[in-house]
């Protein structure tokens, strides 16, 4: 008996770890499941966009050569094939003609968002309606795909300026900047203050993964399925990505406050939206005074904002136009390229959060320094690169450029209180929103002006634009240290007392 009362006395406790293991393990997956919320729309949404934009402006220059400038289909095939040796007046022709319309076509992307924008974080804080800010959105962008389809039934019927008009659909509805609003503002409201930086840093890696899943399918597929294969795909995307948004994501409990002031009806809804007291709280979030010289801070950051993401809105404008000309890459070569561009920007942005922030403790004002030094040195290759081989160093130069972005929300997340992160959040959404107006026809013109000087002058222009980013950054990091510096003392006093 005494063995069987040892033996159950061995097996007891080694069973019972097994049990938590397994009740921990369980415990940690239900976990997981109740913090994804906002990231698979997230994921799926710039997944869909990106994927669908090459065969965009595949569509674009097609529509161009044939039937604007109308050349004949041996010419237009020949420069679809890449075969440009005899047609390098029409290419030049063709990218020209295209780079005039992008440049109007931003204005059309852009000038509803920077508008619905100023109401949208004011309105969503005062009525807690995230959701309506993350979905409306995707109902646009599936009106856009739904236009591509049909400019590309009716080909010839429809020229190049009423397929670009296409991308009026996801501006009305406030496109990737209302969503950008909805999602951290959602974040915000959800998530403990402990949590917050680690919940945005998951959702722009959403973003992050999604960009070279779509590049990496785009180029190939659209050689395989051609264009409403990809635009069919991509509307599946973002209705999948709406049902999963409208089931899924519950907007937060109103407070008694909130309760009080819900608008009743669609004029009621309407009016609550367009009120111009969310414009003026919007934009006095920014000339707030506060401790640390709170109001200084903040310009500053959304001067970052518009020095980081201009270039990049920019670059993407004339990027592929660029690689068709100095390397004569088709859709496939362009798409790999990217790819591996995204993914190297993704490593780096892995391991500045890991080991630059999380291991050695760096301040985020010197992470950005270091993103923004990565940008501007990598620009200088782009510029000059004459090979394939040079080209591809350039995302190594780049790998921590991806960082500047995170290390700029973290940073104004701690110069605001929690209810004033919606005012932020848009007023970042709408300087951000405002650059493809100002970025998109300068890089256009500059690449037209100087197409067959150096192709690459854009490159250098961007390079140009992110220094004062740099100096915004170190200015920052030794206002920190100063802080610090002041907590301290303060600490001092107090212990002596």
């Amino acid at each position: 008996m005494n063995g069987i009362s040892v033996n159950a006395e061995k097996h007891g406790p080694e069973e019972g770890k097994e049990k938590s293991k397994a009740s921990s393990v369980k415990d940690k997956l239900l976990s997981i499941r109740s913090n994804i919320t906002v990231e698979p729309i997230i994921a799926c949404y710039i997944m869909s966009n990106v994927f669908s934009g090459l065969a965009v402006q595949n569509l674009n220059l097609e529509k161009a050569c044939r039937v604007n400038l109308g050349y004949s289909d041996e010419v237009c095939s020949a420069l679809n094939r890449r075969q440009t040796e005899n047609y390098t007046t029409e290419e030049s022709e063709v990218q020209k003609l295209t780079a005039s319309v992008q440049a109007w076509k931003n204005i059309v992307q852009t000038a509803f968002p920077c508008i619905l924008v100023l109401f949208v974080g004011s309105w969503s804080d005062k009525t807690g309606k995230r959701k309506a800010c993350i979905l409306l959105p995707i109902v646009g962008e599936v009106l856009c795909c739904t236009c591509f389809i049909l400019n590309t039934y009716f080909f010839y019927e429809l020229p190049l300026e009423i397929t670009a008009l296409s991308d009026l659909f996801p501006s009305l509805t406030g496109g990737w900047i209302t969503v950008c609003v909805g999602v951290f503002s959602y974040i915000g409201d959800v998530t403990t203050k402990e949590m917050r930086t680690f919940r945005v840093g998951v959702a722009n890696l959403c973003m992050s993964l999604g960009i070279p899943i779509g590049m990496s399918l785009s180029g190939i597929l659209l050689q395989k399925i051609g264009y409403y294969g990809i635009f069919m795909i991509s509307n599946v995307l973002y209705v999948t990505s709406f049902i999963y948004g409208y089931v899924r994501l519950k907007d937060p409990d109103f407070s008694h406050e909130r309760q009080r002031i819900q608008p009743v009806g669609c004029r009621g809804w309407i009016c609550s939206f367009f009120d111009v007291g969310h414009v003026r709280e919007t934009l006095t979030v920014a000339f707030r005074s506060g401790p640390g010289r709170r109001r200084l801070r903040v310009s500053l950051l959304i001067v970052v904002v518009c020095v980081i993401f201009g270039p990049l809105h920019g670059e993407m404008n004339v990027l592929y136009l660029f690689m068709r000309y100095r390397f004569n890459w088709d859709e496939v070569q362009f798409s790999m390229f990217c790819t591996y561009s995204i993914i190297t920007n993704l490593v780096g942005t892995l391991f500045s959060i890991s080991i630059f922030s999380d291991f050695m403790k760096l301040d985020d004002s010197v992470v950005g320094i270091i993103s923004c030094t990565s940008k501007i040195l990598a620009s200088f290759i782009f510029a000059f690169a004459t090979t394939t081989t040079e080209i591809y160093i350039a995302p190594l130069v780049e790998i921590f450029n991806g960082t500047s972005f995170i290390a700029m929300r973290s940073i104004a997340s701690k110069l605001v209180t929690s209810e004033e992160l919606g005012k932020v959040n848009s007023l970042f959404g709408l300087a951000e929103a405002m650059m493809p107006l100002v970025y998109g026809p300068l890089y256009s013109r500059v690449y037209m002006a100087t197409l067959t000087v150096l192709p690459g002058a854009v490159f250098l222009l961007g390079a140009a634009m992110t220094v004062p980013a740099v100096a915004i950054f170190g200015w920052m990091y030794f206002e920190q240290r100063k802080d610090g510096k002041q907590v301290e003392e303060v600490e001092n006093v107090s212990k002596d007392a």
